[in-house]
């Protein structure tokens, strides 16, 4: 299986392609394997909350889909900002691995990060943001890397987007004044095929390459379920953008094992299947089972755990704006 590949950028230079030199998954590290089972089994007891009535609200859940983030995570530092979507609880716990933090958040219980007040979708901490908003977060990303641009050179804006976002007209607006004023910014684009019910092929002319082309950005692309794989490729993107300053957007093949929101999947059980097959658990469980399965355990308590915690503490309160909290 070919996991990775890259393209001559538009108006930029061609990146080399890159390649593990272990197989896929066998250098798999430990921590790298528990924050996957931990972003998987909060997730899953995000679900089993939701099916108790202990949940308001909604919730998009990143099942399928926790190692992009886990990739990520050792390329960026609290200097670089990132930008979240809906479906970003994986992109939290990769960059803070605060499980307690982020389940008070959207249980609104004492502890929760933004007092309760941002729940599942609406999260400020730091350098991290996230909203439900398709498209609202690309524009403010590349604000902000033009800040970086003028006052912190080397850092770098990431903002994680899905295929389906590309429908909004905001996403052409900020990559147009991206490559215009040249700022450092990673569009992460998590195509997993789907935009909500709507397939990709049925809301979506051309392709995310051409349309990156188009602007002038320069693209890369992986379609790996192996964290060592998609870093490989994603580690250069990011030095690349860190390096020149320069837009970038790196689009990542993922599947969506779970719905969209809580019970709204209407794909056929043979679409489900294919999705399935594309997960990373089922491989790593199968490349290395003993080892798998003490994470596992280890991380379905811990999450467990954590849930009971969470689940005692009394409601919280929006005592001061949530503008500035602490890293």
């Amino acid at each position: 299986m070919s996991d990775t590949q890259t393209s001559p950028a538009a108006g930029g230079a061609a990146a080399p392609r890159t390649a593990p030199e272990s197989p896929p998954g066998t250098a798999l590290t430990d921590d790298d394997l528990e924050l996957l089972l931990l972003i998987r089994h909060f997730e899953l007891s995000l679900l089993g909350l939701f099916s108790e009535g202990k949940l308001n609200g909604t919730t998009h859940t990143c099942l399928g889909q926790e190692h992009v983030p886990v990739a990520l995570a050792p390329l960026l530092d609290e200097r670089d900002h990132v930008f979240s979507n809906h479906r970003g609880h994986g992109h939290y716990l990769a960059r803070f691995r605060d499980p307690e933090g982020l389940l008070a958040e959207i249980m609104g219980r004492e502890g929760a990060v933004c007092q309760g007040v941002g729940g599942s979708q609406h999260i400020l901490r730091g350098r991290y943001l996230s909203t439900g908003v398709q498209g609202e977060s690309l524009p403010v990303a590349v604000g902000v890397g033009l800040h970086l641009k003028e006052h912190e050179p080397g850092r770098a804006a990431v903002v994680h987007i899905g295929d389906g976002t590309w429908g909004e007209g905001s996403v052409y607006e900020a990559l147009n004044m991206a490559q215009l004023w040249q700022v450092p910014v990673v569009v992460v684009v998590e195509h997993n095929g789907i935009a909500q019910s709507t397939p990709a092929e049925m809301q979506m002319a051309g392709s995310i390459e051409g349309r990156a082309a188009g602007f002038g950005v320069a693209y890369r692309s992986a379609d790996a379920w192996d964290v060592d794989t998609l870093r490989a490729t994603a580690g250069p993107a990011v030095e690349e953008v860190r390096a020149t300053g320069r837009p970038l957007v790196l689009e990542l093949s993922v599947p969506r094992i779970g719905p969209h929101s809580k019970g709204d999947d209407t794909r056929s059980e043979a679409e489900l299947a294919a999705a399935r097959a594309r997960d990373w658990h089922a491989r790593y469980e199968q490349l290395f089972p003993e080892r798998f399965a003490r994470a596992e355990d280890r991380m379905r308590e811990q999450v467990a755990r954590v849930v009971r915690d969470v689940d005692a503490r009394p409601l919280s309160e929006w005592r001061d704006p949530c503008l500035a909290p602490s890293a």
